[in-house]
């Protein structure tokens, strides 16, 4: 299928703009940072806080859904995306509205350490963290502790994957559901789909490489399923999972092969892939697939958690 028109938009915009990432992480944070933000959806509530990590205190931001209803809400914990090194809660803030209400759960958005000043396990052990702490604290925070769920993009959704994994192996937090939006799922830049979209579509294989360069210690850490959640040897007995690919995305096909192993190994999970579609379009304003990907992942999440559809208006029905 040929590229979206509005996704090509965005890709000259992102020309005209000057961004490249690679060089200095500093300067691309500084660039990102510096970017406009689209306005966000209205939500219930918006707090700030911070939670206890294992290596000092981890910002968090706690949205509500517009209509809440009464009694506790389930929770979802957000990954943001940014291939570890960039990225943050304001960053995240547009899709993290929009999941919110679309999916009538309270959301915990994690601003986990970034690479390379704090590489692998860092982010990830601030993930598990936050998701642990979510999970102790759920009554306090009105959260359902027997329906949360942990989601992310990008490399979020390569992290939301890990904590998915390590959470079953330890015999809890009790995880229900895993929104995996274009997941990292393996080290390495050797796949059909980064060959087919090497450059070209904003993430490219370099710039994959100057991710991972920042993120792992040494290439033997690509072995450890929590950096590569594809080589784990055993897939049974995890979440429900719902993830989404693109077609002019390198990360395409490891995503892919996760939702495939993920379904033989008998977990029920739902694979879309957008054609046409390149990294980075998932809740982007100006792309109408985005919008209609988070609007999916919201309904998979109401699905899965026990919410009632929403109505027009962004509600609960």
């Amino acid at each position: 299928m040929p590229l979206n028109p509005q996704a090509q938009q965005v890709l000259e915009m992102m020309a005209a703009a000057g961004l490249e990432l690679g060089g200095d992480p500093a300067a691309v944070r500084a660039f990102m940072a510096a970017a406009p933000r689209p306005e966000g959806e209205a939500v219930g509530n918006v707090e700030d806080r911070m939670i206890p990590g294992l290596a000092g205190d981890v910002p968090v931001r706690i949205y509500a859904p517009i209509d809440a209803g009464g009694g506790p809400l389930p929770g979802l914990v957000w990954f943001h995306g940014g291939g570890w090194v960039i990225g943050n809660l304001d960053s995240a803030d547009f899709a993290c509205r929009m999941l919110t209400n679309a999916s009538g759960c309270k959301l915990v958005s994690v601003d986990y350490r970034l690479a390379p000043e704090n590489k692998f396990p860092a982010p990830f052990d601030d993930c598990l963290a936050a998701t642990q702490w979510v999970a102790a604290n759920a009554s306090a925070l009105g959260i359902d502790p027997t329906r949360i769920a942990v989601g992310g993009d990008s490399a979020g959704g390569n992290l939301a994957a890990a904590v998915a994994h390590v959470a079953k192996a330890a015999g809890g937090p009790d995880i229900s559901f895993q929104a995996l939006v274009y997941p990292v799922t393996d080290y390495g830049v050797d796949t059909q789909s980064y060959q087919d979209n090497a450059e070209g579509y904003l993430l490219t294989k370099a710039s994959m490489e100057w991710f991972w360069g920042h993120y792992v210690n040494t290439p033997a850490d690509g072995a450890d399923p929590r950096v590569s959640p594809l080589r784990a040897a055993d897939l049974s007995g995890l979440p429900p999972a719902f993830v989404i690919t693109a077609e002019f995305d390198p990360l395409r096909d490891e995503g892919e092969a996760y939702a495939k192993r993920l379904k033989g190994a008998g977990v029920a999970t739902t694979h879309k892939r957008f054609d046409g579609q390149i990294h980075g379009f998932f809740a982007n304003p100006a792309i109408d697939d985005g919008r209609e990907a988070a609007q999916l992942v919201g309904e998979a999440l109401r699905g899965a958690l026990g919410v009632p559809a929403a109505s027009a208006a962004g509600g609960a029905a």
